[in-house]
Order: structure tokens, then sequence, then C-alpha cells
């Protein structure tokens, strides 16, 4: 069994390896491609999620094979979330960062945990980093899409609170439900994020009435102006791409 596996399609835009550590998340966003991704029953999936099976032990053994090979980042979590509720019971996201660090490997969290996630502040360092997945200003829409995440506030204030310990930050904006909501974060934000990956809204009618090309120019637009660093994710570029060719 290996805990440490290399992402595949979008995922990989993110990080070259990573680990899950929950099966199933607390979280319950409308838009998760975990389920379907993992051939989950989808109520089950976010009504009971559980540790993965003997996971911290498994990661330790992943961690000295992966240790000479392959020192770079590792990333918590994809399929689920390392700062879901259940966390504060069994606090995997921290055991995880010890064995990581421990064997020399970057850390890179990506999480909606908000306050959940700031306990374990202190265990990162140089060459880790934070995300939160930002998708709203607006909490009720929030709770509406994301009904276990932690509100908007709660994550803008854990990059922040990342960012003046000195660690570098990151921030994921996708999916994009509204455009408008998504480019006032970048405005709210900007000060305390390095890095932006902006993608699109996948597997959902919603993306459909979208236009992405323009929101792909704003975007890239505001970043511009506001000095941020930026990653425009593939599909969010192709939508850019093909808009140019019949333009």
């Amino acid at each position: 069994m290996s805990v440490i596996y290399k992402p595949r399609g979008r995922a990989r835009e993110y990080c070259e390896l990573a680990v899950n550590l929950y099966r199933g998340c607390g979280h319950g966003c409308k838009y998760c491609y975990a389920p379907d991704a993992t051939r989950a029953d989808r109520e089950k999936f976010y009504r009971e999620p559980q540790p993965r099976k003997n996971v911290i032990e498994e990661l330790s053994k992943d961690a000295r094979r992966f240790e000479i090979k392959f020192k770079g980042p590792v990333l918590l979590c994809f399929t689920c979330d390392p700062y879901q509720p259940i966390n504060d019971q069994h606090n995997l996201a921290g055991q995880a960062i010890r064995v990581l660090r421990g064997n020399g490997f970057p850390v890179e969290i990506l999480t909606k945990g908000g306050k959940r996630a700031e306990r374990d502040l202190q265990l990162l360092g140089a060459g880790d980093k934070v995300g939160a997945t930002l998708t709203f200003t607006n909490p009720a829409d929030s709770l509406e899409w994301e009904p276990g995440a932690a509100p908007p506030a709660e994550r803008f204030a854990l990059l922040e609170k990342a960012k003046s310990l000195g660690l570098t930050t990151w921030a994921s904006l996708e999916p994009v439900i509204d455009p408008a909501q998504s480019l006032e974060i970048i405005r709210r934000t900007y000060s305390f994020i390095d890095t932006f990956k902006v993608g699109t809204l996948n597997h959902h009618p919603l993306a459909k009435t979208i236009d992405w090309n323009y929101f792909g120019n704003q975007a890239l637009e505001l970043l511009d102006r506001l000095g941020c660093g930026y990653y425009i994710k593939d599909d969010l570029r192709e939508h850019m791409e093909q808009a140019q060719l019949f333009a």
C-alpha cells in the first residue's frame, strides 16, 4: 500500500505528489468531484468520513522510501479536506506534517477548514505552503454550496495569519461559481496571498452559463494591475485561447 501518490489530470497542476488522509469529507460541498472520482456513495461520503486505515504508519514507510528519490512537495489533500471537522478528533493532518517534514518533504496545505487549520501553522516552516479554496465573499452563498466548510472570512484569516508567520500562501480560485465574487476575493486578499491559481467550474450545468473568456481576461487584468503572482489553470486557458481563435 502506498499513500503518497502522483495525481493525474487537473490535480497535477497543483502538486506532483499528494496524500489523502481521510475517506470522505464532512464539508459536503455540492460541487465536489471526489465522490465520483473515488466511486463512493455521495451521501455516505459526506455523512460518514473516516480516517484511512493505518495512514500515518503507511505514510512513514512511504516517506522513508521516497526520501532519497524525490524531495518535492506533498499536498494535503485532494479527495478530502485535511482540516474537515473530524480532524479535530484524529489530528491526522498534524501527524502527517510531522512525518513529511521529518523526512525532508515540503508540505502544501489545501483546505476550507479556516480556524481548524490554524493550530498546525506552528508545525510548518521554510518551503511549506498554506493554501485555501476560496469560492465566495458572501457567507450565505458559501453555506449553500459548502455547508460544512468554514465561512469565507475564516479562510481569509487563515491565510493572513500564515503570511504574518512568514509562510508562503496560495489560493485556489476554483471552482468559480460567481465570477464577480471570485474577482472580489482577489481584491480583498491579494496583500497576503503569494499566488492565485485560477480555474473554472467543472461537471456542473452552471458552467455553461458563464463567459469564461470574459472572466479570464478580467482576472488577468486585475492580477497584473495588483502585482499578484498567479497561475491560470489549463481549463480556463483553453477557453481563452479558443475565444481568440474565433475572434
